[in-house]
């Protein structure tokens, strides 16, 4: 097969990295061409841009915002590892979890808690990968404003970055995932 002709992954094409040039690897391919934007463009906005300071601005659907609290709020990730990966983001623009408030800490780890228990009720998920990148250089896809990622996880999902597994297919649209969770969501 050549490295034109793409194999099938759960309806996506994928090529196999033996049929690519270069040095093969256990790795197929899956493209996302959607992301090209997110790569093309940087991946840190510019301090009028911040749309972590812009979601709380918009419709919950139109920010995929799950809930909202005081200081804090909790929407889904734009660019998931796995569906219902969430974040956990204060309102104030905030860099680092060093420069939270003690009250801004308290409510990212309330949020996290019922994320938690509200992820694993509507998708029955077996653990999760709970983390926050500080700045460029430890990888925040967003390094000037604070935000912990929610990554829920299966027994059977082998995946934990789409870099490292090599394959990452997301079974449902952001807009049910959003929903779900939300309705869900304790009052």
């Amino acid at each position: 097969m050549s490295a034109y002709q793409a194999d099938e992954f759960e309806g996506v094409p994928t090529d196999a990295a033996a049929d690519l040039a270069g040095v093969p690897d256990a790795f197929q391919r899956l493209w996302t061409p959607h992301r090209l934007v997110y790569i093309q463009h940087g991946q840190q906005p510019d301090e009028h841009a911040c749309p972590f300071c812009r979601a709380p601005e918009m419709s919950d659907e139109q920010a995929l915002i799950v809930a909202r609290g005081t200081h804090a709020y909790v929407l889904l990730n734009l660019y998931p590892y796995n569906s219902g990966h969430l974040l956990v983001c204060p309102f104030r623009h905030v860099a680092t979890y060093d420069e939270a408030t003690p009250e801004e800490v308290a409510e990212i780890g309330e949020l996290t808690q019922v994320a938690m228990r509200v992820v694993k009720q509507v998708s029955r998920c077996d653990g999760f990968n709970i983390g926050m990148n500080q700045g460029r250089i430890a990888g925040a896809g967003i390094a000037e404003h604070l935000h912990q990622h929610i990554v829920p996880r299966w027994a059977l999902d082998s995946n934990f970055f789409p870099i490292i597994a090599g394959t990452k297919a997301l079974p449902r649209l952001l807009g049910e995932v959003r929903q779900e969770i939300a309705e869900a969501w304790p009052a």
